[in-house]
């Protein structure tokens, strides 16, 4: 029994005294935590996951704008230890040659000949001969790996790497005619027939009916001393773009991407936020390059600002309006 009423006691003590009140959240807008821009060196590094392949079909692209012109002449089906002139682009009389790599064969017409092109547009596709690896790309990824690839290293899942893998092409999907059928031949033979006549070489090359149109892909091939296995996983570390002591912010501080953005600049003992347009320059993943738009000494707010939503009624047509 008196156990009881010490107990009792105690309780009426501790609510009498000071009450402990519970936590709740922060106000909505408050800054709960904040960053500085600070400078290093950056890589905008991507990871893809592809396999070992053999006789991977990539696609290359016009060297510049102007009018795309097939050569007169057969192209051949098998490697040769220099690169194969097949067309050119020629502007303002000036001719640009598009050719097929080293190790690799012609594998179809993208455009047709005298076609206007533009600089980056797909014009034919090749076939690398042997191994190679292809990793597919997203949209998403596409738009960080347009640029110029710098390196591309590859780590085979339980096996040989990190090692260099050369990228071929372009990641651009191809249109249909990528990969041309071949022409079964309902010819019969000639007795006593010296030669059958050669293809026409003004005639489409690109076969038949070709292919579907495929997806974004990146192809590349390693060195010949690393040991590949068909079918085998692998991962592919891109580097795209890199740049030397430049100012960068964590990527939950910046909304936006692909060179515009917004942050909001922390100002004063209230905490007051101020939103303000950023240029932006490339990411790693974790921190992103800022180039305008800041002097590098502000408080930044993290999270960064919410980007307002699209209003339905700008859609195209009046969709999304009621």
């Amino acid at each position: 029994m008196l156990s009881l009423v010490v107990v009792l006691s105690a309780a009426g003590c501790s609510s009498s005294g000071e009450t402990t009140e519970t936590p709740g959240l922060a106000d909505r807008g408050t800054v709960l935590t904040t960053v500085k821009p600070t400078r290093q060196s950056l890589s905008n590094k991507i990871s893809l996951s592809g396999k070992v392949t053999i006789n991977p079909v990539f696609g290359i692209v016009a060297p510049a704008d102007g009018e795309l012109r097939w050569v007169s002449r057969s192209l051949p089906k098998t490697t040769d230890k220099f690169p194969v002139w097949a067309a050119s682009v020629w502007h303002d009389g000036i001719p640009t040659r598009v050719e097929i790599p080293v190790g690799s064969v012609f594998a179809g017409r993208l455009m047709e000949d005298h076609a206007t092109v533009t600089k980056g547009m797909p014009v034919l596709s090749a076939t690398h001969a042997g191994y190679g690896i292809a990793a597919d790309i997203d949209s998403a990824q596409a738009y960080r790996i347009s640029g110029a690839i710098k390196q591309v290293q590859a780590q085979i899942k339980n096996g040989p790497g990190p090692f260099k893998c050369s990228a071929l092409g372009t990641i651009a999907a191809l249109p249909a005619g990528t990969v041309p059928e071949p022409v079964a031949n309902t010819t019969s033979p000639t007795p006593n027939a010296s030669a059958q006549p050669g293809p026409d070489p003004e005639a489409d090359q690109s076969g038949s009916t070709g292919s579907e149109p495929t997806g974004m892909r990146l192809v590349c091939v390693p060195p010949k001393s690393v040991k590949l296995i068909n079918g085998a996983d692998v991962t592919l570390e891109v580097i795209t773009d890199k740049a030397s002591n430049v100012l960068v912010l964590p990527v939950e501080a910046v909304a936006g991407a692909q060179g515009k953005g917004k942050v909001d600049v922390v100002t004063g003992e209230d905490q007051t936020r101020k939103t303000v347009d950023v240029t932006l320059g490339i990411s790693d993943g974790k921190v992103i390059e800022i180039k305008k738009g800041l002097r590098g000494d502000e408080t930044i707010a993290v999270p960064g600002p919410d980007l307002p939503p699209a209003d339905p009624a700008a859609a195209p047509n009046g969709e999304g309006t009621k």
